[in-house]
């Protein structure tokens, strides 16, 4: 199937510091769009990949699993670590989740994480019923667009496929038992007005990971696609001053700036 207008990946060649931006679950990597582009102005190497079975229709996803989401950020990491001489891993929701997968397993080749609204459990009375419902129902509604600025919209599946859904769930259990393994410096930007992840997926997340340089911003403004929200300003320039502190070489002319 084509690719949606709008959510084909992203990919600009910048400087010697990196940023791999992971979308979220049945999103695209147009939430992550303005981010990205914000980065790669800067003179930032900026890579958002589509991840498999998003971006063209939700019969699609239903096919593939958390494996496949992660094999496709793992790839692009490595690519990035051949032309840059630090990399950054980031994400919205299930991207952040990834991103801390991808700083667990990688270790000292992951400089820093920043993530928003992560998410770490299925929550609810569904979550349990999804090893059966999903042969039974194909799908349920959409979660896309949780965003409070007026006429802002992710492009995302209006309907969650079960089968995708319960390979999430899966996702979150063997991510809870590595989050322990994150030692990189990590900043942590959530919407107290989440109607999709809840603080608690954050709060978990905190609680689990070992990284002693931890920055915690709050979105008041946004709700869960806060990259496309009232905060998304806030979201770009926390990341990149949250870059150049750990990247000394940002912004300065004849490295990344201006790449």
């Amino acid at each position: 199937m084509p690719v949606l207008p709008g959510a084909e990946p992203f990919r600009h060649e910048g400087g010697e510091v990196g940023v791999l931006l992971c979308h979220g679950f049945t999103g695209s990597p147009q939430s992550l769009l303005p981010w990205g582009r914000y980065l790669s102005e800067r003179g930032l190497t900026v890579s958002v990949p589509l991840l498999p079975g998003h971006g063209t229709r939700w019969e699609d996803m239903q096919l593939t699993g958390w494996p496949d989401w992660y094999a496709e950020v793992d790839r692009e990491l490595r690519v990035l670590r051949e032309s840059c001489a630090r990399v950054f891993v980031a994400g919205l929701s299930m991207g952040g989740a990834l991103a801390l997968r991808l700083a667990a397993r990688h270790g000292d080749a992951v400089a820093g994480v920043a993530v928003v609204n992560p998410a770490h459990k299925v929550h609810g009375l569904s979550a349990y019923a999804l090893p059966v419902a999903r042969h039974l129902v194909r799908t349920t509604k959409g979660i896309a667009s949780d965003i409070a600025l007026e006429g802002a919209a992710e492009l995302g599946y209006d309907r969650v496929p079960l089968h995708a859904a319960h390979s999430l769930r899966n996702f979150f259990r063997v991510l809870d038992g590595e989050l322990p393994q994150v030692t990189q410096p990590l900043l942590l930007l959530r919407s107290p007005q989440d109607h999709v992840v809840p603080p608690v997926d954050s709060a978990r997340i905190l609680g689990r990971i070992s990284s002693t340089d931890v920055t915690e911003v709050l979105l008041e403004h946004s709700y869960h696609v806060a990259t496309l929200d009232h905060d998304a300003d806030r979201i770009f320039e926390e990341s990149y001053a949250f870059i150049g502190r750990l990247a000394p070489s940002v912004g300065k002319e004849g490295t990344t700036a201006g790449g």
